[in-house]
């Protein structure tokens, strides 16, 4: 929810209301607006309670009415729930018991639509659906999954905020937890909408309008569940950022093997993130959905430097103040991050590769065997990944050979505008069905030229802002018809970077720490 103060603005007019002296009355302007405050507040539970019977209604009857009901009633909860805070914050501060009072109303809120939705999905493919798909089916599985993120999330942010206040501390509020709330409303009634659509309903601008939503194809909704869960990560990482040292102080008792083995769990979370980026990419791929995919594969990366980047600044690449030492090679986060490695950045790119060429048929490439030079990638790609595990000379901030994410978008880059051209009847297709083979092969190769140094981007990113920045600039071109083209083109890039990059300090290099500009005196 946008604010807290709403809480405190309807305690004080309840309280108001109570006194019997003339001279402590409020004005007449902050006393409608407390009423006011008070239904947009306390509004809230009885109407997603209404959307519930309603739901219940739906899935026993399957009734239009009831249905075109329910999703009125979440979607005037979630206009309720994005201006109360608004209209409270003009009239009163947010004390402690407001914002108390604030997270009340969210639990019971959120306690009731997430798994009434995750139950609506599932009725969905039974009843409305017929013969669901495997799309469908993964569809509901996910929901499910995010219902439950959220409801974790709530009972994790609740366990901090609490221990936080044991400790003496004032929990703090920052745009990421507002951002998860804010939005959380909107992703609520947008899935009843889907959960329960019934096809035929009455002749009305409501319904048709509704109806819209539940016909909401489910790449968009994906994409949007997708970034709601990945807000709900990113706010839990904020509580453990804020209170895990805290918390962890108390429960190891100055135990560093315990405290370390805790810890471990975030970039372990992150690497596993990593696999399922690689999973999903596979399966926009058999939907023909290559640009989709590839953005996959980008947050596969992205969640690959991460791991690592968290692992660091937890300090769990550092040895043990004292103690046996474990092997340097062979612990868990190595043997995930390998793992998601060859998931997301071998053997996805190969299969999204060969579903991809092997779906067409042309004379010219159909002479290719893109099964071998699927499996030759896949193979090199392992290959790769063993050397660089067992490497016992390595440079800081360098990698021997192109690193596996970026041979993976390099390849990948070409077959975006090779579906263009299918898609689009070009003459085209044999070229750019031959381009993305011999790509296919070159960065196989370059995987493997170790002698060939080749910067960590990753980092290169964390010292310079502005190139991120330009690097998110470019990526504004994924709703253009040359994403292709322009992810072909800063990958091919990164390919001839060797040539200047190799100039760069090996210490310079392995700094993440982002570099000021120097003041002038």
């Amino acid at each position: 929810m946008a604010g807290a103060g709403p809480f405190l603005t309807c305690q004080r007019f309840f309280f108001m209301m109570g006194r019997r002296s003339g001279n402590t009355t409020m004005p007449a302007k902050q006393h409608i607006s407390k009423k006011f405050t008070a239904l947009l507040v306390y509004g809230r539970p009885p109407l997603v309670f209404g959307g519930l019977l309603c739901a219940i209604g739906v899935m026993w009857m399957q009734s239009p009415i009831l249905y075109t009901l329910g999703v009125v009633f979440l979607f005037t909860s979630m206009t309720f729930d994005l201006v109360d805070g608004w209209f409270a914050a003009r009239f009163h501060p947010h004390p402690q018991m407001a914002l108390l009072a604030d997270r009340i109303m969210d639990k019971v809120v959120y306690s009731i639509i997430f798994p009434l939705v995750a139950v609506g999905v599932m009725w969905r493919l039974h009843f409305v659906s017929g013969t669901p798909n495997r799309a469908e089916l993964l569809h509901a599985i996910f929901v499910l999954l995010l219902a439950v993120t959220v409801l974790v999330r709530d009972n994790f942010a609740h366990f901090m905020r609490s221990f936080a206040l044991r400790k003496d501390l004032e929990p703090e509020f920052n745009e990421l937890t507002r951002l998860r709330t804010i939005v959380a409303a909107p992703v609520a009634a947008l899935l009843y909408a889907h959960a329960f659509y019934i096809p035929e309903g009455p002749a009305s601008g409501v319904y048709t309008l509704i109806s819209r939503l539940g016909n909401m194809p489910l790449r968009g909704l994906f994409f949007i569940e997708i970034i709601f869960l990945i807000i709900n990560f990113g706010s839990i990482a904020m509580y453990c950022h804020k209170y895990g040292t805290l918390c962890l102080d108390e429960m190891c008792l100055g135990n560093e093997r315990l405290r370390r083995s805790i810890l471990a769990f975030f970039p372990n979370s992150l690497t596993v993130m990593n696999a399922v980026m690689g999973l999903l990419a596979v399966f926009f791929a058999y939907q023909w959905r290559i640009r989709e995919a590839y953005l996959f594969l980008v947050g596969a990366a992205l969640f690959d430097k991460l791991d690592g980047a968290v692992a660091r600044k937890l300090g769990l690449t550092e040895p043990l103040p004292a103690g046996p030492q474990p092997s340097r090679n062979i612990n868990l986060g190595g043997v995930l991050d390998d793992i998601s490695d060859t998931v997301s950045f071998c053997i996805a790119p190969a299969w999204i590769f060969y579903v991809t060429l092997s779906s067409i048929f042309d004379p010219v490439l159909a002479r290719i065997p893109v099964g071998l030079v699927a499996w030759g990638f896949a193979l090199l790609g392992v290959g790769r990944l063993i050397y660089f595990t067992l490497d016992k000379h390595p440079i800081p901030g360098f990698f021997k050979g192109m690193p596996t994410p970026a041979a993976a978008l390099l390849a990948m880059a070409p077959l975006i505008i090779f579906a263009q051209t299918v898609n689009d009847g070009s003459p085209w297709v044999r070229f750019w069905g031959l381009f993305s083979i011999a790509l296919m092969v070159l960065a196989a190769l370059l995987m493997n030229l170790y002698p060939v140094r080749y910067l960590h981007l990753g980092r290169f990113i964390s010292r310079h802002p502005w190139f991120g920045r330009l690097t998110l600039v470019l990526f504004i071109s994924v709703f253009t018809p040359y994403f292709g083209h322009m992810a072909l083109g800063y990958l091919f890039l990164y390919t001839l970077s060797p040539l200047v990059t190799w100039r760069i300090d090996p210490e310079v290099a392995a700094d993440e720490n982002r570099i000021k500009p120097a003041r002038a005196q």
